[in-house]
């Protein structure tokens, strides 16, 4: 089950993206805490505790308590926005969890067994479908995995919600139906591609095959070449138009 571990937290002064770059400079995290029937407040966390505890793999499904200036607070991470380049967080929501409270949260899922399927040992490849199942619990009560043991499973099964066991308390959101959705199943080897024949022997390619002749240039008719000589030749010899002086008529 989940545990409360201790994270700290400062409340923010000033607001915008201004008072946002500042916390990032200060090497924080700008970020939101509500829920509980309470008004909203602008709150800035430590950004290696964050960052450390969302390489585990189940941050927003833990229950933190958060030293707000003294004041501690049992709180669950809701969102968390990451830098769309080099990943790193950006700003996080928390949500403030009351006693007794419900929440809904995407639980891990872990795979045993694989040894002992024998769909597995005849070339069958594991296709998982969903890494995560949303549950809805209490906050006190949010598992940190479910495990599927894939003891006997063959070539075609498939792993339904309805076989994993689930604690007291715990339900699935989708509670009508066996999920349509499969969170595991053993799919068929695939098949090795076909090699295709050369389309001439191998010896053949590595030989060194002789230059190609030069490609002759395209010959001009002679006949379009003397009619534009004499086309050009006629032009030359044209007599002037003739010139009558002013006064003289013919």
């Amino acid at each position: 089950m989940a545990e409360a571990l201790e994270l700290k937290a400062w409340t923010r002064a000033r607001t915008g993206k201004g008072g946002a770059r500042a916390s990032r400079r200060e090497g924080r995290i700008p970020g939101i805490l509500y829920g509980d029937k309470s008004t909203p407040e602008i709150i800035d966390v430590d950004y290696k505790a964050v960052t450390q505890q969302l390489h585990t793999g189940h941050f927003q499904s833990t229950i933190f308590m958060l030293d707000l200036d003294g004041r501690k607070t049992r709180v669950i991470p809701r969102q968390v926005q990451l830098d769309p380049i080099r990943e790193f967080p950006i700003h996080v929501d928390f949500m403030r969890v009351g006693e007794h409270s419900l929440v809904t949260v995407e639980v891990p899922v872990r795979f045993l067994n694989e040894a002992a399927s024998p769909g597995i040992k005849r070339g069958g490849i594991l296709n998982i479908v969903r890494h995560e199942i949303p549950v809805r619990c209490p906050a006190d009560a949010i598992p940190e995995h479910f495990d599927v043991d894939l003891t006997g499973l063959e070539i075609g099964d498939s792993v339904h919600i309805s076989a994993i066991k689930l604690p007291e308390g715990v339900k699935p959101n989708i509670t009508e139906r066996d999920f349509p959705w499969r969170p595991s199943s053993v799919a068929p080897p695939r098949k090795p591609a076909l090699a295709l024949p050369l389309p001439w022997p191998p010896n053949l390619a590595l030989k060194k095959l002789p230059p190609l002749p030069p490609k002759p240039l395209p010959k001009k008719e002679k006949g379009q070449k003397e009619k534009k000589k004499k086309g050009l030749a006629s032009f030359l010899v044209l007599p002037p138009p003739p010139f009558f002086p002013s006064g003289i008529k013919n």
